[in-house]
């Protein structure tokens, strides 16, 4: 290899940073692209699961005999986390399913409610944690400080919510198996899958398919759902094809949640409205602690707990990160699009705005003063701004409505992207987003189309949920089941969304992730900005923005 590489100049460049279509979009738009729905192999069994009703229950016993009598279906067996039907079809396996008496033993289960869970973080945060930051001498500069500032905010347990709920095809044969579904983590699954059946990795076979939407559900760090259907074709000891499916209730009460979280941040002023000192301690469980990726927590700190609040940019002086991470909630956790950054930009960024107003500053002029050593981050934000108007008079809205614009921007996954949101409230406080204009630097921009599309998508699962997200318990059960009670926004409910990107020379980045965590807080900024109130939890409550 030679020791000194000519790289193309960018200029040179014939399909780098063009315009490149699709080549799948005719196939999804016809419905010529192949998802696990599609799969249907001879003599194949559709696998419904009853799971139990709360977290760590067993079956204890099941009554099977009106399932049995439902015209299709085949059989019905016992797993490890459940009781599973297999029909010839979906909905023989569904009415199967609703027929069994399954009695549970709920000796080990999780049955604490919401509440009990908050009430719990909140006791945690009165102590000290795991320290994930230290620089400077926080505790001195708060001993001296001439004003300080708190606010603490909860964010919810968040389901993925995918249009296309959980499924998996299994066809076992001698020391071999095989899979079709669309996922994230093949790897991960081929090794929990082998050494579930004792076989060797590349004995077990999986086709990629079309997934309709993830978020990090179809790369599951345990295995569960592809290891549930291997289970049950196990336990039919492999003489038909299995496509297991799982309906949106089980999608949205059988865990793997974004984990719930309670942040603290207290800011230190001298007399002048300075920061010289930041407190950040958070509380909530760990996603990778028990996982295939445990080794990566260190001295009590799971990394992407903290990730957005231990690596702050603000240049203030003293910073202190400190981790409480529970044991004791027996709710299974998953990575969700954008991971801890979805609840650290929010405190962050909305607390940044806030030392903004303290201090008689302009949020714009405010962040760029202090992330001069961090020229991605300013030039993302400088960029946002500008294309936004930013400090341009808003057009009115009708008699009464107030409008206004709010501003946040954040790293995660080494792309940055700042963005600034135009809302307008209405006189009964019923909120409209009316434009978020992004700045983007996520390196080479390899194809802008795309880009601006994951953007754009990022923006409406955001705004989901901002205004709407949240799964909550009550002794322990999970109380949403379906899009009536866990709703994403509407198509009326979508802002119009402008993507503006950085002409950057740095290596490509991620870019499915980076524009969720910046809209929740660069919203509550705006509202703050048309009302005065600040909206310290997830999802808004909108209720007191009457003016």
């Amino acid at each position: 290899m030679p020791a000194d590489i000519k790289l193309k100049d960018p200029k040179d460049f014939k399909l780098v940073g063009k315009h490149a279509p699709r080549k799948d979009s005719a196939d999804k738009i016809n419905g010529k692209a192949v998802y696990t729905q599609d799969i249907h192999l001879p003599g194949m069994l559709t696998a419904v699961v009853a799971h139990p009703p709360r977290f760590g229950a067993k079956v204890k016993s099941f009554n099977a005999s009106k399932a049995k009598a439902i015209k299709g279906v085949v059989e019905v067996v016992q797993i490890p986390n459940g009781v599973a039907v297999l029909a010839k079809d979906t909905w023989s396996a569904k009415k199967g399913r609703d027929a069994l008496r399954i009695q549970w033993d709920e000796s080990s289960a999780f049955k604490l409610g919401s509440e009990q869970i908050f009430a719990r973080y909140h006791e945690l945060a009165k102590q000290p944690g795991a320290v994930a930051r230290k620089t400077g001498d926080a505790d001195a500069a708060f001993a001296q400080a001439a004003k300080v500032m708190r606010a603490s905010y909860d964010f919810p347990f968040l389901a993925h919510a995918a249009m296309e709920p959980l499924n998996c095809v299994v066809r076992l044969g001698k020391d071999e198996c095989e899979l079709w579904n669309g996922e994230q983590m093949q790897t991960g699954d081929q090794m929990a899958i082998a050494a579930l059946l004792g076989i060797k990795v590349e004995q077990v076979k999986i086709n990629m398919l079309y997934a309709g939407g993830s978020f990090g559900r179809r790369g599951s760090k345990d295995s569960d759902y592809t290891l549930e259907a291997v289970t049950i074709a196990q336990a039919i000891k492999g003489r038909a094809p299995v496509k297991m499916v799982w309906f949106r209730e089980d999608d949205m009460k059988a865990g793997y949640y974004r984990p719930a979280f309670h942040h603290v941040i207290e800011a230190a002023l001298d007399a002048q409205g300075r920061a010289t000192a930041w407190r950040h301690r958070l509380v909530g469980q760990s996603i990778l602690t028990g996982s295939p990726f445990a080794g990566m927590v260190q001295n009590g700190i799971d990394p992407v707990s903290v990730e957005g609040a231990s690596n702050l940019p603000y240049a203030i002086p003293a910073i202190q990160v400190d981790l409480h991470t529970p044991s004791d909630i027996q709710v299974p956790v998953h990575w969700w699009r954008s991971v801890g950054s979805t609840h650290t930009a929010y405190s962050t960024e909305t607390f940044i705005d806030e030392l903004a107003v303290a201090a008689g500053q302009d949020p714009v002029a405010y962040r760029l003063d202090l992330l001069k050593n961090h020229p991605r981050h300013t030039g993302v934000l400088k960029l946002a701004a500008d294309k936004a108007g930013w400090g341009t008079p808003l057009a009115p809205g009708e008699n009464g409505d107030r409008r206004a614009r709010g501003v946040a921007v954040h790293e995660s996954f080494g792309s940055f992207v700042a963005e600034v949101a135009e809302i307008t409230i209405k006189p009964d406080g019923s909120l409209r987003v009316d434009r978020v204009v992004c700045g983007v630097d996520c390196g080479i921009a390899i194809n802008p189309d795309i880009i601006r599309a994951q953007v754009e998508g990022s923006i409406g699962y955001a705004l989901s949920a901002a205004l709407y997200g949240a799964i909550t318990f009550k002794d322990g059960a999970v109380e949403q089941s379906n899009f009536h009670d866990y709703p994403p926004i509407r198509i009326n409910e979508m802002p119009k969304v402008e993507v503006h990107l950085v002409a950057s020379g740095e290596k490509p980045t991620g870019i499915g992730e980076p524009a969720v965590p910046p809209l929740a807080p660069a919203l509550a900024n705006a509202i703050a900005a048309a009302t005065g109130k600040r909206l310290r939890d997830l999802p808004f409550k909108t209720e007191g923005l009457k003016a």
